[in-house]
């Protein structure tokens, strides 16, 4: 799921949680996210990490049309739903207890036209990974994914599972935490790692990852 701390002292916080849906613009399209705190906590809320990725997308000059693209820890499907509409063959992936809201979400928010470039699977980082293309996508895009430290492993190994050499990583965060350092070091020893925007408003990151290429055999 889209693992992120909630701090309940905070009034933006309280205010988005219990919102039952929250409605966005993107590639010319109105797109209302269903929402659902109560039963689904961090995994039914649209997280600002998620937006600004959105935004990178499609203000950004990346061309997804075409591309094979998988998002990783989906929660609500914004994200995966916006890199739809740009022209990807977008799977979109979270924990089983995700599913139904997000499947919901896509439908909902995707023309009938669209639909058919789309999948939404279940995906537990570091588990039958083998129903994953290995590197078979051009791109995967993860907001706010990295949180808890006991994941990390799982994460980095599903990762590398669905890389190639060519595949670009996106992944949109706040570096709240000594962890989250910690995972970008570990990132690093397996990729090539730049910062491509920083969100001052929203203290909201975007790395870019690819994997090192291979020394040859002497």
């Amino acid at each position: 799921m889209a693992l992120v701390p909630y701090d309940d002292t905070a009034a933006w916080g309280m205010q988005k949680l219990h919102k039952s849906s929250s409605t966005y613009c993107f590639a010319n399209h109105t797109i209302e996210i269903q929402q659902n705190w109560k039963q689904l906590g961090v995994a039914a809320v649209v997280w600002d990490a998620a937006v600004v990725l959105c935004t990178f997308l499609e203000m950004g000059g990346i061309d997804l049309q075409g591309r094979l693209v998988i998002e990783l820890g989906a929660g609500t499907g914004l994200l995966g739903i916006v890199a739809a509409l740009l022209g990807a063959q977008v799977t979109i992936t979270d924990r089983k207890a995700a599913l139904a809201l997000l499947e919901s979400n896509v439908q909902a928010n995707l023309p009938a036209d669209i639909r058919p470039r789309t999948a939404v699977k279940e995906l537990t980082w570091g588990r039958d990974l083998g129903s994953f293309s290995s590197g078979g996508y051009d791109f995967i895009l993860g907001a706010d994914i990295v949180y808890l430290e006991e994941t990390f492993a799982d994460l980095l190994e599903t990762l590398d599972h669905l890389c190639s050499e060519q595949t670009v990583i996106l992944l949109s965060c706040r570096l709240r935490y000594e962890r989250d350092h910690k995972f970008l070091k570990m990132l690093e020893e397996r990729f090539s790692v730049y910062e491509v925007h920083y969100d001052p408003g929203n203290d909201v990151h975007i790395f870019r990852a690819q994997r090192k290429a291979q020394k040859a055999d002497l």
